[in-house]
């Protein structure tokens, strides 16, 4: 498979690509604002504790302060609990996140922390590790996503391009992917026999093979990235960054040119000398294709790319045999729903409802991670009445999951028909990231029929006609509004003006909202 990654590199936004054979399979974008924030390290104030929630506020310089669990925060007391974990966990690995290759390149190494530090706090309450004006590091694990601001964590983490350092514990991790016992054996002896301190490592999957000497440079390299963070936080007071993460170029080359993609193709002289650059001092015994893209159209147009971003924006996605899926972003959960919609098969019911179902798995596995959907999402397939469809289309389900490099939880089909599943969101989706709630309608996706607001007006007029002492009424409605009232809906009008033995003047208002409309009394001599 030709993968490859395109970069538009523009003053204040940049924007990275991945292709699988010509298609667009995930994209990341990147701007100078708050949202790109994760992976970074601060200096922070803790501005409230809430026991109550074991978590506590934390000012890291932003608008929304940064939000920290209980099992986030270090114990400064030392890692005992960690060692127990450790004891009653001592298998040499990490099973967890930490073991799961990511190509998300929107920063944040935090992640591979999640496997064991629920476990590390679960004997002290958040008001024994921290208090009120309290000035601790931080590594921002996610960015701000719609009202939630960031969450944060004491356990740093720095990748590098084998390996992954965890300078808060003392633990050594090899990646799945990486399968052969022996390699894994080798590997964690010689880490054990070069490391000088007690710091955390994991291995990622590009460190299989690599020799003694690549790994004492990665070592030092991580532990003096490490010193120089410690050291200028001590410089500096709250609220402070300490250390940037990589741009999303660099983490695109760093994490999927070297692993994932055959090429670079970047639209930017300055960032193409940039990753050259970066490219010598971080992977200099490699050689990567990076091609500066001259051409005169915009590189996404180029590479029909920004079409299939416009349409990962929309709710409805159409399917190559008629049917569709429905895709609905609440603040809780995501919904899926599919429909057959043209789609009227060839032979019977059953078979045109499986099709349709099996055609949507492989369309919702690709849109969840085209638009990065994380959280909870439930799919609401097309019921099914025959058993071994029903594993068909689970066993797709599994298969087709099982290509997203982020970590996913898919629960069996529900007696309703509905697939619940899980993914992991450690940035905003695509859809947040590129729009904002309708300033129209508020978000709410609808507006009150024309009709509906008519007879909402004969209800206003009805109630207020015995308080109005005037005698003529006065509204002011949206022209759509009026147009209604002068036209199929002038009976109501009509049949009021007999009622009251008085006059009703409708009068156009362009400015103001469809379901917006003033009653006004006024006498007429």
């Amino acid at each position: 498979m030709l993968k490859e990654l395109i970069v538009n590199a523009a003053p204040h936004e940049t924007r990275v690509a991945l292709l699988e054979n010509g298609t667009i399979a995930e994209v990341f974008i990147e701007r100078e604002d708050e949202t790109s924030i994760a992976g970074n390290i601060y200096k922070g104030r803790v501005q409230r504790v809430l026991p109550g929630m074991q978590a506590a506020f934390v000012d890291i310089g932003f608008d929304q302060a940064a939000f920290i669990y209980v099992d986030d925060v270090l114990d400064t007391a030392g890692h005992k609990m960690y060692q127990k974990f450790e004891q009653d966990n001592d298998d040499g690995d990490t099973e967890g996140d930490g073991d799961e290759e990511s190509s998300d390149t929107e920063g944040g190494t935090s992640q591979y922390h999640s496997s064991w530090k629920a476990s590390l706090n679960r004997d002290c309450s958040i008001e024994d590790l921290l208090t009120e004006g309290q000035e601790i590091l931080v590594q921002v694990a996610k960015s701000s996503i719609g009202t939630k601001g960031p969450r944060v964590t004491t356990h740093i983490s720095l990748a590098g391009r084998y390996m992954v350092l965890m300078p808060t514990v003392d633990h050594i991790g090899i990646s799945k992917r990486i399968e052969n016992d022996t390699e894994r054996s080798r590997l964690k002896d010689l880490l054990l026999s070069m490391r000088k301190n007690n710091f955390g490592y994991i291995f990622r999957t590009q460190a299989q093979g690599i020799d003694e000497e690549t790994i004492k440079k990665e070592i030092d390299f991580l532990s003096n990235t490490w010193e120089d963070i410690l050291a200028r936080s001590q410089k500096m007071s709250a609220t402070a960054l300490v250390y940037q993460d990589l741009t999303v170029t660099f983490r695109a080359v760093r994490d999927l040119l070297a692993n994932e993609a055959d090429k670079l193709v970047i639209d930017s002289k300055e960032e193409y000398d940039n990753v050259q650059n970066f490219l010598k001092k971080l992977m200099p015994d490699v050689n990567l294709s990076v091609e500066l893209y001259q051409g005169r159209e915009p590189i996404f147009d180029e590479y029909n790319i920004e079409g299939d971003v416009a349409r990962a924006l929309k709710k409805k996605v159409w399917l190559k045999s008629g049917g569709y899926i429905i895709i609905e972003q609440t603040e809780a959960l995501v919904a899926i729903d599919v429909n057959t919609g043209r789609y009227v098969g060839k032979h019977n019911f059953d078979e045109t409802i499986l099709k349709t179902n099996l055609e949507a798995v492989k369309e919702i596995a690709y849109q969840i991670r085209l638009r990065n959907i994380g959280g909870i999402i439930i799919i609401d397939f097309i019921d099914m009445k025959k058993e071994q469809h029903k594993e068909k289309v689970m066993k797709r389900m599994n298969e087709a999951m099982k290509k997203d490099k982020s970590q996913t939880n898919v629960l069996p089909l529900t007696e309703l028909g509905l697939v619940q599943m899980t993914r992991k969101r450690i940035r905003r989706n695509l859809t947040r990231t590129l729009c904002e709630p309708c300033f129209y309608c508020n978000g709410d996706g609808h507006l009150l029929s024309g009709k509906s607001i008519c007879h909402k007006i004969y209800r206003d007029l009805v109630s207020e006609a015995g308080d109005i002492m005037g005698n003529r009424f006065t509204v002011k409605v949206h022209p759509e509004i009026a147009q209604l009232l002068h036209g199929r809906e002038k009976h109501l009008i009509s049949s009021l003006e007999k009622q009251f033995l008085k006059p009703i003047a409708i009068y156009p208002e362009p400015s103001y909202h469809m379901e917006e409309y003033h009653i006004f009394e006024s006498l007429v001599k």
